[in-house]
Formats: C-alpha cells, sequence, structure tokens
C-alpha cells in the first residue's frame, strides 16, 4: 500500500454526489500530507464502518491535532508510526437547484360521482436540494465498499419520495375532480415539501424547493383500477360484463343487424339498470356519495374523438356542468349543434395545457 502524501480529488463532482478515494481498499495517509479540498466539497475521513473528522473548503495539513476523532479511533494502531489506514469520501455541498421529477406510476384521486369513481393522475416538476450533513450521506447512503454515489441514482430515491408525499396528500385532501386539483397546486407543492422533509433530513439532505409543473389525466380503465386495489373483484367483474354487453348490443354485418336492432334495445336496458345497479354499490363502498354519471368511455377502452358534455366530463373529472360553464365561456372549445355540444379530444387536452 503505497504511502500518500497528498489527498485531492482529480475531477470536479458535477454528475456525482459522492466519491471515495482510494475507489477500493484503504490509503496509508502520511502525517503532515496535504488534504485540498475544492469549493463546494467537504472531505469526510471513514474507518471501519464509521464516519470520523470532516473537513471544509481549503487546504489541510493533517496531524493528530486534526484528525481527533480518527486518532481516537485508531488508538494504539497509529501510536508512534507515521501513518495511518483511512479512507476519504468526497461530498458535493453544493445546491442542486433545478432537478426534474415525474411519476412512473400514476396518483389516484377519488372522484365521487363521476366516472368511475377514481382518476389516474400523471405529475410533474422541479425541485432543489443540497447536501446539509456530509457524514450522514456517507453513513446512509454510501458506506464503506461503494466508490461513488451518483446523481441519477440519488434522484431516483429523492422522487419516490416526492411522489409518495404528493399521494399522500391526494388522500388526504381529495380535491374530487382535476380543475381543483390545478388550482391546488402551489398549496400541495408546500404540503409536498413539509412531508418529503423529514426523509430527505434522514439521509442527510435539505429539500430546498420544489414545483409542481403540471397535472394530467391518465387512461382510467376498471383493469388498471383493480390492479392497483381500488376496484374489488365483484366491481371489476360487473364493469366487464357490462363492457360485453355493450359490445354485443352494436351487432356487426348482415346477421348481426337483426339481432343489434332487437337484442340491443333490450341490451341497452340491461345496460342501464345494471350501470344504475353498479354504481349504486359503489355508493354505498364510497360512504353514500351523490348519485354517480355513468362513465363515458367503456372501461379500458380509450376515449373518443368527439365527447358530448358527458364525456368530456368523465375525461376531465369534473362535473357536466363545469364543462357546460367552460363551452359557454368560451375556455373550452366546442361546436354546438342544436342545444347540444360537440368537443374534440384535440380541444380538451389543449385546455388541459393552458
Amino acid at each position: 500500500m503505497a504511502l500518500s502524501e497528498m489527498i485531492q480529488l482529480s475531477q470536479e463532482l458535477r454528475e456525482r454526489i459522492v466519491q471515495r478515494i482510494p475507489e477500493s481498499g484503504e490509503a496509508n495517509i502520511k502525517f503532515g500530507a496535504q488534504l485540498i479540498v475544492g469549493q463546494g466539497q467537504a472531505a469526510v475521513f471513514y474507518r471501519d464502518g464509521k464516519s470520523l473528522d470532516v473537513f471544509g473548503p481549503g487546504r489541510h495539513t493533517l496531524t493528530t491535532a486534526n484528525v481527533p476523532l480518527l486518532t481516537n479511533f485508531l488508538g494504539n494502531l497509529v501510536f508512534g508510526k507515521g501513518s495511518f489506514p483511512a479512507v476519504v469520501y468526497y461530498v458535493a455541498v453544493r445546491e442542486f437547484p433545478q432537478e426534474g421529477w415525474g411519476t412512473r406510476q400514476p396518483i389516484a384521486m377519488q372522484t365521487p360521482g363521476q366516472g368511475l369513481g377514481w382518476l389516474l393522475l400523471g405529475a410533474h416538476g422541479t425541485f432543489g436540494f443540497e447536501v446539509k450533513d456530509p457524514k450522514r450521506v456517507v453513513d446512509t447512503l454510501v458506506g464503506g465498499g461503494q466508490a461513488a454515489l451518483e446523481l441519477r441514482d440519488l434522484k431516483t430515491r429523492l422522487t419516490n419520495v416526492i411522489v409518495q408525499s404528493a399521494t399522500d396528500w391526494f388522500a388526504e385532501v381529495n380535491p374530487g375532480n382535476l380543475m381543483k386539483a390545478q388550482a391546488m397546486m402551489d398549496e400541495m407543492s408546500m404540503a409536498i415539501k413539509v412531508k418529503a422533509q423529514d426523509q430527505f433530513e434522514a439521509l442527510g439532505l435539505l429539500l430546498k424547493s420544489i414545483t409542481i409543473g403540471g397535472l394530467s389525466p391518465l387512461e382510467t380503465s376498471a383493469e388498471k383500477l383493480q390492479q392497483m386495489g381500488l376496484l374489488d373483484a365483484q366491481m371489476y367483474m360487473q364493469l366487464q360484463a357490462m363492457n360485453t354487453i355493450k359490445e354485443s348490443s352494436q351487432g356487426g354485418g348482415q346477421a348481426g343487424t337483426g339481432v343489434g336492432l332487437g337484442a340491443g334495445m333490450g341490451a341497452g336496458m340491461g345496460l342501464g339498470q345494471m350501470m344504475a345497479g353498479m354504481f349504486g354499490g359503489m355508493q354505498q363502498q364510497q360512504a353514500a356519495q351523490p348519485a354517480a354519471a355513468p362513465a363515458a368511455a367503456p372501461a379500458g377502452g380509450a376515449p373518443p374523438d368527439i365527447m358530448g358534455v358527458t364525456e368530456a366530463a368523465a375525461y376531465l373529472g369534473v362535473s357536466i356542468e363545469d364543462v357546460v360553464e367552460l363551452c359557454n365561456s368560451g375556455q373550452l372549445k366546442a361546436k354546438k349543434i342544436g342545444s347540444q355540444y360537440r368537443i374534440s379530444r384535440a380541444a380538451i387536452d389543449e385546455f388541459m395545457k393552458s
């Protein structure tokens, strides 16, 4: 093991949070050696599973006086010797102000009386953080053997913390529809910061800021809700049966024409009865909420390119009255045919981005 008389990080910590020197094994460091720490960095001495002395920016001459924790820890091992074994971790302590985050799994928001009773959302934004406690970062995120900690790997972990905090906020506050949730994004970002801060601090980090760039509706199908545990098996089977009846009522070909006219009318009546019973059961499960409007799109299917007011309300996760008001005010572009509005999915998506 070579004797180290100069310890310095050769590369700048741009895309890394932590860099170990040496990358494997231990350094044999001479008393009187020079330790150089750059701006925005801290150097942490580490030995046998413990972080010990910490140095800030500057040039430091290593003596038993300025590595007291390490000297006491090693005890007789270094007494009377001119060197000591240790590892040095360089930690980036500068601010990382604009790191992007986004949901990989959808956030579920309850929408009582609308569609399937749930709306799946995607969210994205930015957050800023910095290292608050270099020793804790080394102890909790690196340990003794890892050569480096990449920024991208840490971001994945921190994003999971933020998304979980956002999920908790929706469960506690439950805005009820997408428009109200979008109007509460500032409140939501502040709440997420408070919720996530403890977990950041446990890692030795400080969450300095968080923004929410937007909330967007995702495809909300019975299959996805059932996979997430939001629909029980009985409700899921009812939705599947409803979808099968609706598809069969449409008929197909010459043979299907007669069947479609006769069976279709009966199926349509049965469909209405099934939907009434299904949503009645759903209302009981959701603490007797007001009567639900039927879902616009078939369970598991994509919404149509042209929608009526009912379909648009289900797609947006808002009430029918809200959609009518948006159309009347011109905020949502729609074509009026007689007394009915026809709204393209492109117009709805454009409204969501505005």
